[in-house]
């Protein structure tokens, strides 16, 4: 999880797809790599997270989930409501697929000004004041029910209306609150499919391990990416996330 939120408004949530040339090239040269069919194996052909079949099957996942949950999302949003003064949702800009910025929705776990604090606290950033990663362990600015919502992750299930229109999957890298041009070279490789709500880094310690290391589970997914693997990690990732290892 993020250590911070910046809520947009829905208005700017149209995804950037505009990428300075020079930036492009570099992305280009970085994410390059000789497609393969997932169901033929052919070269040239498209891999399985960025096939046809797993845009719909993840997009009827989550509208499916979203109405078996809305019970649940319904008692959240009041708990939110009556405990903290502010909105019950907010839209935070992330970077997806090729280094698009597109605004993804989180159930708010922090006070409404977390943003303005935010420099304020840097020196309590667990990976280091100038870590590319902002986190801090008991993050004064999060609310009561927020530390809830963080430890067991269901501050994230509105992240199924990002599946829906597209800008996520169910499984893949997570979508960063910086932007492309932040990340080194050796990073950029992790924008060369969609982003997903739960993946390896979440079954693997979470944000216990620094963004070094979530590049190198994110190039492992990239390589061995399935439909197999999937429901693998979508069948471990309730008990890690209600386990709340490694959770921040």
């Amino acid at each position: 999880m993020t250590g911070h939120e910046k809520s947009v408004a829905i208005a700017q949530m149209r995804p950037d797809k505009r990428v300075d040339p020079e930036h492009r090239m570099r992305l280009d040269a970085a994410i390059h790599r000789q497609g393969r069919g997932w169901l033929s194996g052919r070269d040239g052909g498209r891999p399985w997270q960025l096939s046809r079949t797993n845009r719909v099957v993840a997009c009827f996942g989550a509208l499916l989930i979203l109405l078996l949950i809305s019970p649940l999302l319904l008692g959240l949003a009041l708990a939110i409501k009556f405990t903290s003064p502010g909105p019950v949702m907010f839209v935070q800009k992330r970077t997806g697929y090729r280094g698009r910025k597109f605004g993804m929705y989180k159930f708010r776990t922090m006070v409404s000004n977390a943003e303005e604090l935010k420099e304020s606290l840097r020196h309590l950033n667990k990976h280091g004041a100038d870590a590319i990663d902002f986190k801090i362990d008991k993050d004064p600015r999060v609310t009561g029910i927020g530390a809830l919502l963080r430890r067991t992750s269901l501050d994230e299930l509105p992240n199924l209306i990002n599946v829906v229109t597209g800008d996520m999957r169910l499984v893949g890298p997570r979508p960063t609150s910086f932007n492309a041009y932040r990340y080194k070279d050796n990073h950029l490789a992790r924008l060369s499919i969609y982003p997903g709500m739960t993946g390896l880094w979440q079954i693997s310690g979470r944000s216990n391990i620094d963004f070094d290391q979530r590049v190198e589970l994110d190039l492992s997914y990239i390589a061995e990416q399935s439909l197999l693997l999937d429901l693998k990690i979508l069948l471990k990732t309730p008990f890690k996330v209600f386990s709340g290892h490694g959770a921040s």
